[in-house]
Parts: C-alpha cells; sequence; structure tokens
C-alpha cells in the first residue's frame, strides 16, 4: 500500500538537468551552500524571447534556492551599446516580474581590476601585445585538425609587451594596431586557447567611463572574473560557450587564489518557429524599417511582445513549460501563442468589437429609443463582474456573420433565418439592400421581442449567436491586426543569393477601422481584452481619446497551420 509521504513525492515535478546540479552542489556544502546567478546582458540591443527564458532561469533557480540573482551589463564594447538599452533590459526584467535589488552590476565597474589582471598575466609570460591586423591573426589559427601558426611577436620580451601594453592604455596607438593575447596553446584541438584576445583598442565614447579607457576586455576575459568578482556560483549560458569553457577556467586559474571559483553551466538557447534570434539580423530590421522599432508588436522582442498584449505571466510559463534541455532544439510558436491565450482566456475582460461592418437596421424597433443590455464580462472570473451595453434600431455586425447564398450548415444571418444577437435577441433578415454595383449595404431584419436574452418568454431555439454593437453609440478604433513575420519556419535559411529576410511576409500587418462598445472609452495603453468571437487584443500606446488604437494579441485560436497548409 503506497503511503501519503509516497504519493507527495510521485506529484513532485522532476528537475531538470541544472537543478540536479546545484542540488548536489547544496548536499556536498559547495560554495557554502550558496547559490548565487547572474544575468549578463550585452547593452547593444533589446531583449528578446530566449533572454526572457534566460531570465526566468537565471531569477528563478536563485528563487528557488533561496540565493540571489545579479543582473550585471557586459559593458565592454562602447561602439554598440547605448543607454537606451540599459534602460530598455532593467525594464523588461521588471516587467517579467524579477528583481535584481541592489545587485546592479557592470563589466566596466571592473576595468581597473581586470587591467592590473592582464599586467599580472604579462608578468607572468602569459600574455604578450601582438602587432598584427585582425585578418594576419584570423590566417594563423589554423583549422579544428591543424595546428595553429605562432606569432612571430609571442615571444617577445615582458618588458617591452608591459610597454606596449601602458601605451596602448595611453592612447597612442589606432584602432586595430595592436592586440593583448593571451599564450595559450596554438596547436589546442580547441580553437578558442590558441592564443585568443584579451584586449583590442577603441578610441570610442563609453556610456559610463567615458574617454578614460580606449582598450577595453574582450568577453571571454571579462565574463568569468566578473563572475569571480561578484562571488557567483553557477554562470550559466546557453551552448554556443561551451567550446568556451575551456577557457573560461584557464583565466580564472591564473588569478584566482580562494579556494571558491564560479562554474559554467552550458543549456540550450530557445529557437521558436518563424523567428530570428539574432540581435544583429533584429536591429537589421529596425534599421532598414522593415518593423516600426524594437517594440513593433511583430518583433520578438519582450518590449514587442509587451506592446502586443502577451503577459509576463505567460511568458514565465511558457518558459516553464518548454523546460531546460542540453541540446538545441526548435520550439512551436504555437505553443508560446497558446500559453498567452491561456492566460488570457482567464484575465481578459470580453466586449465585442465588429471588425468589418455591416449595417443592420432593425425595422420594427421602434426609432430613437434604446435600452440596456446586460453582459458578463468575463465567464472565467466572477470577480470580473458585469457590464451594460446599448441596443439600438440600427447595428453593425461583421460582414462575415452574412451570406446572401448561404449553404445548408451556415449557422449565421441569412435571408429569411434568424440568428440570435448575444446578450440581445432574434433577428430574421428580411432584405438585403444593395448599391448600384451589387455591392450589399445593409440588411432590414425584424426581431423578435420575446426573445430577449436572460428575459425572453420564448422556448423557440437557433443555432447561430453573432456579435454586434450599436452605430449610434460605438467607438471608432484602428485596429491592427499583426500576424507572423516570416513565412517560412526557419527563416535563417534562404535561398542562394538572398538573406533571411527574403522571408519576411508582406501580409504581417493590416490595419482596419473598426468599432467597439462604448464601455471601452476609457482604456489605457496595454489594457487586454478579448473581442467576442475574434480574438484577444490590447489597447496600443498610440491610442488616444479621440481615436482608440488595438494591437491583435492572438486569435482565439491557431489559425496560421491552416493557413498555411491550404
Amino acid at each position: 500500500m503506497t503511503n501519503h509521504s509516497e504519493k507527495e513525492e510521485t506529484k513532485k515535478p522532476s528537475l531538470n538537468f541544472i537543478e540536479q546540479i546545484i542540488e548536489k552542489e547544496i548536499s556536498e556544502g559547495k560554495h557554502d551552500g550558496r547559490v548565487h546567478t547572474r544575468f549578463p546582458p550585452e547593452p547593444n540591443g533589446y531583449l528578446h524571447i530566449g533572454h526572457a527564458k534566460s531570465i526566468c532561469l537565471n531569477f528563478g533557480l536563485a528563487q528557488k534556492y533561496n540565493g540571489l540573482c545579479n543582473l550585471r551589463f557586459d559593458d565592454t564594447n562602447p561602439v554598440k551599446e547605448d543607454v537606451e538599452y540599459v534602460d530598455s533590459i532593467q525594464e523588461d526584467i521588471k516587467w517579467l516580474g524579477f528583481d535584481w535589488g541592489d545587485r546592479l552590476y557592470y563589466a566596466s565597474d571592473y576595468f581597473d581590476q581586470l587591467y592590473d589582471w592582464a599586467v599580472k598575466l604579462i608578468k607572468e609570460g602569459k600574455a604578450y601585445v601582438d602587432d598584427q591586423s585582425a585578418e594576419e591573426i584570423s590566417a594563423q589559427r589554423g583549422t579544428p585538425s591543424k595546428p595553429g601558426d605562432e606569432s612571430p611577436y609571442r615571444n617577445r620580451s615582458i618588458e617591452e609587451n608591459l610597454d606596449l601594453f601602458a601605451r596602448m592604455k595611453a592612447g597612442e596607438f589606432e584602432d586595430g594596431a595592436r592586440v593583448l593575447r593571451a599564450k595559450v596553446d596554438m596547436a589546442s584541438p580547441n580553437m578558442q586557447l590558441r592564443d585568443p584576445a584579451m584586449y583590442r583598442i577603441k578610441h570610442a565614447h563609453h556610456h559610463r567611463t567615458g574617454d578614460d579607457w580606449c582598450i577595453y576586455p574582450m568577453y571571454d576575459f571579462a565574463h568569468g572574473q566578473s563572475d569571480y568578482i561578484e562571488r557567483i556560483t553557477n554562470s550559466i549560458c546557453t551552448l554556443e560557450f561551451e567550446v568556451h569553457r575551456p577557457l573560461y577556467d584557464w583565466y580564472l586559474d591564473q588569478i584566482i587564489d580562494t579556494e571558491y571559483r564560479p562554474v559554467q553551466t552550458e543549456f540550450a538557447r530557445l529557437n521558436i518557429t518563424y523567428t530570428v534570434m539574432s540581435k544583429r539580423k533584429l536591429l537589421q530590421l529596425v534599421e532598414a524599417g522593415h518593423v516600426n522599432g524594437w517594440d513593433d508588436p511583430r518583433m520578438p522582442t519582450i518590449s514587442g511582445f509587451r506592446r502586443r498584449g502577451y503577459t509576463p505571466e505567460s511568458i514565465r510559463n511558457f518558459a516553464d513549460r518548454i523546460g531546460v534541455a542540453k541540446r538545441d532544439n526548435v520550439i512551436d510558436v504555437a505553443l508560446l501563442e497558446h500559453a498567452v491565450r491561456e492566460d488570457l482566456n482567464k484575465k481578459a475582460n470580453r466586449v465585442m468589437a465588429v471588425l468589418d461592418p455591416l449595417k443592420v437596421v432593425i425595422t420594427n424597433y421602434p426609432e430613437d429609443q434604446y435600452e440596456e443590455l446586460h453582459a458578463i464580462n468575463n465567464p472565467e472570473d466572477e470577480s470580473a463582474g458585469s457590464r451594460i451595453i446599448p441596443f439600438g434600431r440600427e447595428l453593425y455586425i461583421e460582414r462575415s456573420d452574412f451570406m446572401e447564398d448561404a449553404p445548408k450548415k451556415f449557422f449565421r444571418l441569412a435571408p429569411n433565418r434568424e440568428v440570435r444577437l448575444k446578450y440581445a435577441y432574434f433577428i430574421k433578415c428580411n432584405d438585403v439592400i444593395k448599391d448600384e454595383d451589387g455591392n450589399i449595404t445593409e440588411l432590414h431584419c425584424t426581431y423578435d421581442i420575446d426573445t430577449k436574452s436572460g428575459t425572453g418568454t420564448s422556448t423557440r431555439k437557433v443555432k447561430g449567436t453573432i456579435h454586434w454593437v450599436s452605430i449610434d453609440h460605438a467607438l471608432e478604433a484602428d485596429v491592427r491586426l499583426y500576424d507572423r513575420l516570416f513565412l517560412t519556419e526557419n527563416p535563417d535559411v534562404a535561398e542562394e543569393g538572398k538573406d533571411f529576410k527574403s522571408n519576411m511576409n508582406p501580409d504581417s500587418l493590416s490595419v482596419v477601422k473598426g468599432y467597439v462598445e462604448p464601455y471601452m472609452v476609457n482604456a489605457k495603453a496595454e489594457d487586454k481584452v478579448q473581442f467576442e468571437r475574434t480574438g484577444y487584443f490590447c489597447v496600443d500606446k498610440d491610442s488616444t481619446a479621440e481615436k482608440l488604437v488595438f494591437n491583435r494579441t492572438v486569435p482565439l485560436r491557431d489559425s496560421w497551420a491552416k493557413k498555411m497548409n491550404k
């Protein structure tokens, strides 16, 4: 017989491989039982959904094990960095629901210490100044199966290297004239260990240190040492840094004089269908005007998702659902969209909106008469309450909800057929009014007063229910119908002679003039609603009191696969 504790044990979720490592370290007393992670973004662009996974992982591990997580900007390349990116990254992390407390750091905080460590390596004969160009150095590196060639400057004297490095720091040389390289092993099968660059010359203004420096450390030289300074226990990186780990450890071996040392562990980065995850490529889209900025709702950036109407809970749930893998894989974007629908279904109030209006005149409803109908705001949340919907003689319905020559299984409005107006009455179409070109301009219908929703006395039933808005009360809105930015599952793969932009979806955005209930009159940016029978929408930051603007977040169901298979 299974006892209660055994049942509880079987319900406990399995640990991912990083959690298994951490729990083993804790059980062995490693790092004195501490768990201290960090999220180290480069401030050279906005964060995307791949970074969101890393944020959730690093901050989530710290929360789970009562540890700490630092935010540290890897600001070692002033040419590509900007305060705008620093601010946006902090905003995105807080929006996702995480907080670094007072542990906001920059690699530039450690420039003096990193320089001193570089001098230490020179004095120990483990680093040297190379006068060759980047192209010459690259040509000498060899291949994975062929050793590299040593630089002709590899055996310079310690005194000469110290002098040249000091002069590099003093600004005597032009950009690219010299680099400081670590003296490791030009025959190593790991290309990262073939005398990697430690410092390069860049006469560029830094957003924090100004013009104090004209030499800047390479990522590999700054990363592990910054972890060490901050006493990070678990340096969690994506898989492309796996080959960098021996160099990470080599640098630490040269500077560490304590028992403590950080440990690097790699996990699979997030790859999603129909999405590019390279900041370089996303920057191309922004700079070439293919999208309207980093926060364009078609972009896979966190700010773009926020503007589109995604919730932080849905992104965190998505990250939890896909888990942490050891090997690269590709996640269907439909899983992300499902997480968004699942969350919004519980939170978003329902409203009626008509995006392709067709006028309906209820000929037997009194002119200049209006009544107030009651509607439930969210059937998934009783606390959301109800709202008042005005009803009158003239309405808008969706044009797709009427068919003049309707098949038998068309259960919406058609000539001489009845349909229910949601929260209101049955109406029957009697006349179809057309213009001189034969286009349908309006429908003349009659209503059955005994079929009022919730209070009607009629026992008759109809199979179809459609949404509507009162013409005299509806608010006009611009509705942006966003679709996927790319047409192919792997946009990075393009035809010969073309790049990833050739896979862009020309119909990723269309704008229609729609009408919504007056309930939305006080809507503000980032308010989220479900347009009944249509999808989830978010009020855009461009919205004003004079003109509402909505972004489509996701349709009510995944229609993309069906559309692409036609």
